[in-house]
């Protein structure tokens, strides 16, 4: 039954999506431009990644500290 309901929604928000083009997205990928937002945007993501895996070593080594 949950299966129903959930591919309904699919379906509801998939005819829903007959909406023109963004003007921003259409100006961004004719100029070329939107390359630079997708690697400006992959920068950010991976800068928020290896900061958050050195947080996490950093504070899994003070808990193995913390337990000797």
């Amino acid at each position: 039954m949950a299966l129903f309901f959930a591919m309904l929604l699919v379906s509801i928000s998939a005819s829903a999506q007959d909406t023109p083009a963004v003007e921003m997205a259409t100006g961004l990928y004719q100029s070329g431009k939107i390359y630079v937002v997708v690697t400006v945007i992959s920068v950010i993501f991976i800068g928020i990644v290896t900061y958050l895996v050195m947080l996490d070593r950093k504070i899994s080594k003070l808990e193995k500290e913390i337990k000797k």
